[in-house]
């Protein structure tokens, strides 16, 4: 079974995270998606998120796509719940520089060979994040 993940801050699931997911899902059998800390929304995005990382959560986890919903680790660039999750391929959205980065080093410091795929924006003509950089 090929596992695939997805990361991020989740805070009201909208067509723009359904997108994401059903791409993502397209790249495996097992949709995993890691919804970020509450320390995470700050560290990538400089705020809080209204809902709590719980709520976040268990929104996730009633999308059709999405296989398992779980919370991202408390220190943030530890990676601890994908040596746990062991997945095949990372799915990235279109916005997620940083993060892909961050998953590099990670990836070099451990010698993990997981597949990093980068996804497309949805509605990228109405819908997009004018301070993101995006590169395929």
């Amino acid at each position: 079974m090929k596992r695939v993940v997805v990361f991020g801050i989740f805070d009201g699931v909208h067509e723009g995270h359904r997108s994401l997911f059903a791409q993502a899902r397209k790249h495996g059998d097992e949709l995993i998606v890691i919804v970020g800390r509450d320390s995470a929304s700050k560290k990538w995005k400089g705020k809080k998120p209204k809902h709590s990382e719980e709520m976040r959560q268990d929104l996730v986890s009633k999308e059709k796509q999405v296989d398992h919903a779980v919370l991202g680790d408390e220190q943030q660039s530890a990676y601890l719940v994908l040596e746990e999750l062991n997945p095949d391929v990372i799915c990235l959205g279109y916005d997620q520089n940083a993060l892909e980065r961050d998953l590099r080093t990670w990836m070099s410091q451990k010698g993990k060979d997981i597949t990093l795929l980068r996804l497309q924006p949805f509605k990228p003509e109405t819908h997009h994040n004018s301070s993101a950089r995006i590169r395929f």
